[in-house]
């Protein structure tokens, strides 16, 4: 359990650091070379006094640090969410394999249990830490000690509520992911006006190029 929760950190950390890489490569390379042409060839056109149609360019929208920020996030979140969905689906095709070889009708006894239990400690270290061989496992272990029924009940239930715990818990990073991308959205569009408004006594003379470009950013 431990080697599986430091090998997913480990996944998470690289997955932060390519997202990071990639995004940022994408902004200095391609989006703000775009939005700053697109910036300067209006503010061009406004100087020359031609009469135009200001154009909303996708690249001067997500220009700013904010967007790229959101854009990190949601890769970084996808990533997590992909890491999670493919460990799902290995533990779906766990339910569909016979781990025990117990023929229909037959009594398990206490002193069986450690027999059945050899060929859970049989398969490959990473199965093992599947919650269906680990849950098993911990049912015919504790039948084996006490020979009570009720305490293997007691155990499974135990182990698949831990499991739920878990899982809640590790996707918590998921649901704060969600929640700081709008927020961080939000800051980028308040910085925007305020730096709009922060150019509006320019708009008093007659010179509205400096609200208009904060406008692309909100």
């Amino acid at each position: 359990m431990k080697q599986r929760m430091s090998s997913e950190f480990i996944y998470q950390l690289f997955a932060l650091l390519i997202a990071v890489i990639v995004v940022h490569a994408v902004y200095v390379g391609a989006i703000r070379p775009s939005a700053d042409a697109h910036i300067k060839a209006e503010m061009a056109l406004q100087a020359a006094g031609k009469d135009y149609v200001p154009e909303r360019s996708f690249a001067v929208v997500i220009r700013d640090y904010e967007q790229e920020s959101c854009f990190i996030l949601l890769i970084w979140a996808l990533a997590i969410m992909g890491y999670k969905g493919r460990r799902a689906m290995h533990e779906q095709q766990l339910l569909d394999r016979r781990l025990l070889e117990i023929p229909e009708g037959t009594s398990v006894l206490p002193q069986d249990a450690r027999e059945y239990s050899r060929s859970l400690e049989a398969l490959p270290e990473k199965e093992q830490d599947y919650l269906l061989p680990r849950t098993l496992l911990s049912a015919l272990q504790r039948f084996a000690t006490t020979g009570s029924i009720q305490a293997v009940s007691d155990t499974i239930k135990e182990s698949c509520e831990v499991e739920s715990d878990r899982l809640d818990s590790e996707l918590s990073m998921v649901r704060y992911i969600a929640w700081a991308i709008p927020s961080i959205g939000f800051i980028g569009t308040v910085r925007g006006i305020g730096d709009a408004l922060g150019q509006a006594y320019k708009a008093v003379e007659g010179d509205i190029s400096g609200v208009t470009d904060e406008r692309a950013h909100v």
